[in-house]
């Protein structure tokens, strides 16, 4: 490489972080949000082509970060480093989340544990089951995955959600899963599982007050349904 195409590949990314610390991501493209990215795992290389690739690929930033990873490295130029650096972003976003509402009432801030249940498991490529356990003011004490499973099914176990509660002296629960085919029409299992949770709950003192399904953009609320 030239020094002269070294500097400007430099000067390009020099330019890039220097938008984001005068604004954030306002005026950002996807594909150079991606770019940025990437920059800060591989600080030597210009990654504009794998960015652009990457979105050509699949379609939304939002698809690139849900991305398998076995996928992700079919892209010229993305490497492990790369890879663990969208995985990071999720995982530092999904923590922030739930760092927002842990302690806090669920009614005061709704928006914010379905944006939390969203970031956290709704672009999962498989079904993953969450309680998110609250007090008697409501308050949510802890979120907890309990059970994973294919791309529609996962297997809850009563006794596991109900051995969690206990052990987090927790006096309500909201559960929620992800449908990675993105229809938010709750399943017949859905629906015994529900029963079969809220049944076992009961017995033991513990309300249900919702179970949610989620995916990536958008929520669905079985008691707003009235199918609790």
């Amino acid at each position: 490489m030239t020094a002269r195409k070294q500097d400007d590949r430099n000067g390009h990314r020099k330019r890039l972080r220097e938008r984001f610390a005068r604004s954030g991501l306002k005026g950002f493209a996807d594909h150079e949000i991606i770019e940025l990215l990437l920059t800060l795992s591989t600080p030597r290389k210009d990654m504009k082509s794998p960015a652009k690739e990457a979105l050509k690929k699949f379609g939304t930033l939002k698809d690139v970060l849900d991305a398998p990873p076995g996928r992700l490295q079919e892209i010229r130029g993305l490497g492990p480093s790369n890879i663990i650096a969208f995985s990071l972003v999720k995982e530092v976003a999904a923590r922030y989340q739930k760092d927002k509402i842990l302690g806090r009432p669920v009614a005061a801030s709704p928006r914010a544990v379905f944006d939390y249940l969203r970031q956290a498991q709704g672009g999962f490529p498989r079904e993953v089951f969450s309680a998110v356990f609250l007090d008697t003011a409501n308050k949510i004490i802890e979120v907890e995955r309990v059970a994973e499973g294919t791309v529609n099914r996962a297997a809850v176990h009563p006794r596991e959600v109900i051995a969690a509660a206990i052990k987090l002296n927790a006096s309500r629960v909201i559960f929620a899963h992800n449908h990675p085919a993105g229809s938010m029409r709750p399943s017949e299992d859905d629906i015994e599982i529900t029963a079969r949770l809220k049944k076992a709950c009961a017995a033991v003192g513990i309300d249900v007050l919702d179970h949610v399904i989620v995916s990536s953009d958008s929520y669905f609320s079985l008691a707003e349904h009235g199918l609790l």
